[in-house]
Formats: C-alpha cells, sequence, structure tokens
C-alpha cells in the first residue's frame, strides 16, 4: 500500500458490486458512483424498466454492468442475482443493501400485513442478500447496509415498521461484523443517511421537510452524490479499518 496515493485507495478498479434497490433513487446514484470509482455493478430491483436506465448510466461510465428483477423479501431471488453476478463476472466483492419501502401509518392502525411488508423488505431482505453473497465474497470484501437516522432518532412521523427495521438493521451489522470480519475477511458496516432527495421523500406530507430542516445544523437536505461518497469510503480500501459500525450521514441532525 505504500506506493499507493491517497485518493488511489478510493478505487475500485478491478472489483464487482451488487447493488439492490438500483432502480431509482439513491440506487441508482450508488451504483453510477461505484463505477465512476472502478467497479463493474450488478444491479437488482423489482422495476426492469427503471432497471434498463441505471444499466445504461452505469455503461456510460466504462464499466460493465448487468441488471436482474430481484424482489429481495424472495431469498430465492436473492440467491439468483448473487448467481448472475457470479455467471457474469466470477466474483462478488461488494454488497449495498439499500433495497427498502417505507410507510407512515398510526401504530393503532397499521396491519399485521403492513408491518410485515416492511420488515420483510427491510431488514429480513438485508439478510437474505448479505447471507447470498457472504456465500461467495472473498476476503477484503465489504458489505453496507443502508439504515436511517430514524434507526436512532425519531422524526414526527408514525413510522413504527420502518424505524424498527432500520434500528434492526444496525444491530444485524454489528453481528454480521463480528461473525465474518475475522473469520471472512468480510467487513460489514451501515450508513444511517438523513434527509436526501428520494422517492420516499417524495411522498412525506407537504411541508414536512421544511419543518424538519430547523433540526438539521446543515441546514439543509442532503446530496445523494454526498452520501454515495460515504458508501465509497466504505467499500474501498480506504475503509479498510472500519467494521461493525454504523455512520450517520444527516447534516448534524442527531445532534438536535
Amino acid at each position: 500500500m505504500t506506493d499507493r496515493t491517497i485518493l488511489d485507495l478510493f478505487r475500485l478498479d478491478g472489483k464487482v458490486a451488487v447493488v439492490t434497490g438500483a432502480s431509482s433513487g439513491l440506487g441508482a446514484v450508488f451504483a453510477r458512483t461505484l463505477a465512476e470509482a472502478g467497479a463493474d455493478v450488478v444491479l437488482g430491483a423489482r422495476r426492469t424498466d427503471k432497471l434498463a436506465e441505471t444499466q445504461r448510466a452505469v455503461e456510460a461510465t466504462g464499466c460493465r454492468a448487468i441488471a436482474v428483477r430481484t424482489d429481495v423479501a424472495v431469498p430465492e431471488d436473492c440467491q439468483a442475482l448473487v448467481d448472475a453476478a457470479m455467471a457474469e463476472f466470477g466474483r462478488v466483492d461488494v454488497l449495498v443493501n439499500n433495497a427498502g419501502i417505507g410507510t407512515a401509518v398510526p401504530a393503532t392502525r397499521e396491519t399485521p400485513e403492513q408491518f410485515r411488508s416492511v420488515i420483510d423488505v427491510n431488514l429480513n431482505g438485508c439478510y437474505w442478500m448479505a447471507q447470498a453473497c457472504a456465500r461467495v465474497m472473498q476476503p477484503g470484501s465489504s458489505i453496507v447496509n443502508i439504515s436511517s437516522i430514524l434507526g436512532l432518532t425519531t422524526a414526527g412521523l408514525p413510522q413504527a415498521a420502518y424505524a424498527a427495521s432500520k434500528a434492526g438493521l444496525i444491530g444485524l451489522t454489528r453481528d454480521l461484523a463480528q461473525q465474518w470480519t475475522g473469520r471472512k475477511g468480510i467487513r460489514v458496516n451501515a450508513l444511517a443517511p438523513g434527509f436526501f432527495a428520494s422517492e420516499m421523500t417524495e411522498q412525506y406530507p407537504e411541508g414536512y421537510l421544511e419543518q424538519q430542516m430547523g433540526r438539521v445544523l446543515v441546514g439543509r437536505a442532503g446530496d445523494p452524490v454526498e452520501l454515495a461518497a460515504a458508501l465509497v469510503f466504505l467499500v474501498s480500501d480506504a475503509g479498510g479499518y472500519v467494521t461493525g459500525t454504523t455512520i450517520p450521514v444527516e447534516g448534524g441532525l442527531l445532534t438536535s
């Protein structure tokens, strides 16, 4: 490592990254950013038309990409995504567990089906993906789970299922790190984003984001590229001494 510059540590040349929830929003930004850093990318999501758009954006960087329809709540779909990665590229070095859904239902009215559907995607789906990838990953690989500040605090909406899933993901991150980092050489970390433009934020009640900005020390919503930069740090050699931790990227909201 002594002959590499500090910027070299952030490169992902020769690596293969799997990104779930890659059809739009943050997932699409993550996929394109990883490709800009040099990685070939395996894209998974339920909406194949949108996946094709992300694939084109990745390929425009000069890196390769494949797209596979994937519902992470289905363990067989998760395995099929990893099988496709191995068939095409022969390796998986990075997993970005980004697929997620959100609801805002008062706790006394939320149905078992509504609650279970969020847990099934946001928590269980990340576990099935991590299992499938860890079986083929080599030492030096990295998993990043996309949690949320709502796994660490509240933000004024009735989001019991979402908050529970994202808090559970932080606990899952710690446990997988202690199981796999020493034994398999796989680092496992999480990001806890604050408010970033996404399909989820588009569904917020009118005026909600503006109201929450008073809690954000930076005074604005985040730029998705700022979150993607933290992701590149975690999955690259630059983050090689970081595992089992959750990094909030939230403009100082947690200090309020």
